[in-house]
């Protein structure tokens, strides 16, 4: 399966855009200076941004991430405001991301159609005869986004990364993870209460009365709760080895006989293939039974679910409202829905996010900051290639390998080579939904598409103004969009300390993503591949194994501790990156660390830096949320467990080993 790592975490510089200020970047401001830096270095380094910088009421998180995203959203606003309008004159794209920014912001319009939109599909449904038709209205949805009963799609095979192949994976969850349909504590119990009054009220604003709309929410969470019976835990899906199983196109038939799956894959108009991905066997080995025990009746009302549930965004008030009561209001603490432009620019970056992104690019982003970027990316190469060749706990074999796979990374900075064509897709004024349904399908498509075919290497999966980066470990490729190459990250009137612990460690963290748990099961050509000796897999996961010890022992909220398996690759990936952008410093720097500038030594500048890029306040319920679905750890701890395992952290600012930030046991792999 393709897994991209795409972690919270970015670069480069700018200056003031469009006229929208733009967040600063290393700002002594933001700091605590009544904190010990040796017992508590984040409040330290963020304590009075904290204090500044509430959750807005319309958000669960607030942090130097979104203070930039929202930045780039009010570009944007401003380059969908000019195309919106009706003019002639715009070109193609202009007209697409124009009409669709124009169609979702017409709410009275949106609210005086009601459900008519809705109604094809809903008929479609209601039409269905037998359940052999499953297979062709589970193809429909799965175009219009939905995700029922499984997903399928196309990617790189794990054992020849040149090749698209089928894949075919667990899914058909309206609750984030299996575990919450799993887990028995209180918390999870009341949430999946939670979680059925508002399904049933959904199906009532479609029109059903009180008592049919529960009857239909317990179906839709006796099918789910099912299909979480059956699905991988994500944990274990972080092992490449468990969620690749090159099957032939019988064998799937064969799992699940109940399911037409030749009219399945004629109705998503798949190209011809023989053999396929099935990440996960038990989930559709384990589907027929469900298939044949749920009624025709149910699997409607589930179908009806799916696409309630995936249409929400572009259905009148009160669905929206609904939708965010529950998704947003109960299951991450987020008080009040985002003003309708918010959520309008972010569903055309979503849905045209390279036609827009090409605008934003042509406002934003030039060839110098490619340059700059690129620089700093081979300075980091050249720090991490110094520390393999150094390692103590790894053979010289194994060393020859992870250089030959640190030569064949490729670097992609700002913006594809290639932008994609979107001819095919219509986008009409005035029919929001059949937008996104259009949009929908148009990606769906395109990624069914790829069977069979040569892999694109120069194909981005976030678009120019994602504020984000991320490794691929099927491409060996590192991805920095346009939209993250700004300050707090990185500026270009700061000291090489202040970058090099903003950009540098977030570089040096992608590429660390190459020789984490899950990366270094991959080889130079992005193959799934043993290249370890055994003895030095056993010593890497001897040193990974004290990083997960170290991390599950901090508590996020009551009774709440990471999970420091699932967060185990970011972990690493945290604590090389660090290491290596100040190997960077070290290595421009030479020896001559000049004076301090504001009061502050190079390497403490440079860890200031690296601590004031994860300022954030977030709310308990996404706290409980992300520790259960994301391979991330918050904020705070990424800071406070890297600088933890740092002796030159406690040099820098004096900590004394036994102090908080000095523990007597530090764990590192690279």
């Amino acid at each position: 399966m393709r897994n991209p790592y795409l972690p919270l975490l970015g670069l480069l510089a700018g200056s003031i855009l469009c006229g929208q200020p733009q967040p600063a970047a290393f700002d002594p401001a933001a700091m605590d200076l009544s904190a010990s830096p040796c017992v508590n270095f984040y409040q330290y380094a963020c304590g009075t941004w904290i204090k500044q910088n509430p959750i807005p009421a319309d958000q669960s998180r607030w942090s130097r991430f979104d203070e930039l995203q929202q930045h780039n959203r009010e570009v944007l606003r401003q380059i969908l405001e000019q195309y919106s309008a009706d003019d002639p004159k715009r070109g193609p794209e202009e007209q697409k991301i124009g009409d669709f920014y124009a169609a979702c912001m017409d709410e009275p319009a949106i609210n005086r159609q009601g459900v008519a939109p809705l109604k094809p599909e809903l008929g479609r449904i209601a039409a269905l005869r037998d359940k052999q038709g499953l297979a062709e209205e589970v193809a429909r949805l799965h175009e219009l986004g939905a995700n029922a009963l499984f997903s399928f799609s196309a990617g790189p095979d794990d054992k020849d990364s040149t090749r698209n192949i089928a894949q075919a994976d667990q899914g058909g969850l309206g609750l984030p993870d299996r575990d919450y349909y799993l887990k028995t504590d209180p918390k999870s119990v009341d949430l999946r209460r939670k979680y059925q009054a508002h399904v049933a009220r959904m199906f009532e604003l479609l029109g059903d009365p009180a008592s049919r709309a529960a009857a239909k929410a317990r179906i839709v969470m006796r099918i789910e709760t099912a299909l979480a019976h059956n699905s991988l835990d994500n944990v274990s899906r972080r092992d490449p080895e468990k969620v690749y199983h090159k099957l032939s196109r019988r064998d799937l038939i064969s799992y699940d006989p109940s399911f037409d799956w030749p009219r399945y894959f004629t109705a998503v108009e798949a190209p011809g293939f023989e053999s396929l991905n099935v990440a996960v066997p038990g989930f559709f080995k384990q589907l027929d039974p469900v298939l044949k025990k749920v009624s025709l009746a149910d699997w409607k009302v589930y179908l009806t679910w799916q696409l309630l549930h995936a249409e929400a965004p572009m259905l009148p008030a009160a669905f929206v409202n609904e939708n965010f009561e529950f998704f947003s209001k109960t299951l991450r603490g987020t008080k009040e829905l985002r003003p309708r432009w918010k959520r309008c620019v972010d569903y055309t970056d979503n849905e045209l996010g390279e036609a827009l992104g090409r605008k934003f690019v042509e406002r934003t982003f030039g060839a110098e900051g490619k340059e700059r970027t690129l620089r700093m990316v081979h300075e980091i190469e050249r720090a991490l290639q110094q520390d393999i060749r150094q390692l103590t706990w790894m053979t010289d074999a194994t060393k020859k390998q992870a250089l030959v796979k640190l030569a064949g990374v490729t670097n992609k900075i700002g913006y594809p080579d290639r932008w994609r064509d979107y001819s095919r897709l219509k986008i009409v004024r005035g029919d929001a939904l059949g937008n996104v349904e259009r949009a929908d399908a148009f990606e769906f498509r395109r990624q069914i598409n790829k069977i069979g075919t040569p892999v694109d290497r120069n194909e981005w999966l976030m678009s120019p103004p994602t504020v984000n980066a991320y490794y691929d470990p099927q491409m060996n490729n590192i991805n920095f969009p346009a939209g993250i190459l700004q300050p707090p990250f990185y500026n270009n009137r700061a000291d090489d300390a202040a970058n090099l612990g903003g950009i540098g460690a977030v570089i040096g963290h992608e590429l660390t993503h190459g020789f984490d748990d899950e990366g270094r099961h991959y080889d130079a050509s992005g193959n799934l591949r043993d290249w370890w000796t055994p003895e030095d897999a056993k010593a890497f996961e001897e040193r990974a194994a004290c990083l997960v010890k170290e991390y599950s022992a901090f508590t996020v909220a009551p009774d709440v501790h990471l999970n420091g398996k699932l967060t185990l690759g970011e972990n690493t990936a945290d604590n090389g990156g660090v290491r290596l952008a100040l190997m960077a410093l070290m290595n421009l720097l030479a020896g001559n660390f000049g004076e301090k500038i504001g009061g502050f030594t190079p390497e403490q500048r440079f860890f200031l830096s690296f601590g004031q890029i994860w300022c954030e306040n977030q709310t308990e319920e996404s706290l409980r949320l992300l520790t259960n679905v994301d391979p991330h750890s918050p904020g705070k701890y990424r800071v406070m467990g890297v600088l933890q395992n740092m002796p030159e952290f406690r040099t820098a600012f004096g900590c004394r080993e036994g102090q908080p930030m000095a523990p007597a046991l530090a764990c590192r792999v690279w």
